[in-house]
C-alpha cells in the first residue's frame, strides 16, 4: 500500500456503511450493522508489517478468515489511521474510540478474540474525529491515509 510502511504497528481501518445491513460474522453470529461509520482496530506484527496487513484487508475478493473480512460486502473502506511500533496498542485504541461521542459497539467480541476487550469494532453516526482520538490516546504520531473507492 502506498504511504503505509512495511513495519510493525497499530491501525484503525475507517469504513463507511451506506445503509444498515445484517451481516453474518463467522461464528460470532448475525448482527445488524447500522448505517454510518465503523472503526476497526488491529495490529500488524508479521512479515510486511502494516503495509501487508492492510493490503490483505483491502483485497477483494478474498476468503473470509478474520472478523473484518465478513464486513466487506457491507462496508466501504475510506481511510486508515496508523502508527508504527511493536507495543500492543490496539486495546488502548479500541477503548479510546469507544469513549468518543456517539460511539457504540455493534458486534460484541468483534476483532477481540485474543484479548478481553468488549470489541475492536466501533460504530459512529458521523465520521470519527482523528484529532479527538489523538487527544484521548496521547498518540501524536497517528497518520491518516485516505483509501480510494474500489
Amino acid at each position: 500500500m502506498e504511504g503505509i510502511p512495511r513495519r510493525p504497528g497499530t491501525y484503525a481501518l475507517i469504513l463507511r456503511v451506506e445503509e444498515a445491513r445484517w451481516v453474518q460474522v463467522g461464528r460470532l453470529g448475525k448482527f445488524r450493522i447500522p448505517a454510518g461509520w465503523l472503526a476497526y482496530v488491529g495490529s500488524a506484527r508479521g512479515p510486511g508489517g502494516l503495509s501487508a496487513r492492510l493490503a490483505r484487508h483491502l483485497r477483494h475478493p478474498k476468503p473470509a478468515r478474520w472478523h473484518i473480512d465478513f464486513l466487506q460486502p457491507a462496508a466501504q473502506p475510506t481511510a486508515v489511521w496508523w502508527t508504527t511500533g511493536t507495543e500492543r496498542r490496539e486495546c488502548l485504541w479500541a477503548a479510546a474510540l469507544a469513549r468518543m461521542p456517539g460511539a457504540s459497539r455493534p458486534v460484541p467480541g468483534f476483532g477481540s478474540s485474543d484479548c478481553r476487550c468488549p470489541a475492536h469494532l466501533v460504530h459512529f453516526p458521523e465520521p470519527p474525529d482523528r484529532e479527538g482520538f489523538i487527544r484521548l490516546t496521547g498518540e501524536e504520531g497517528v497518520v491518516e491515509v485516505p483509501i480510494k473507492a474500489r
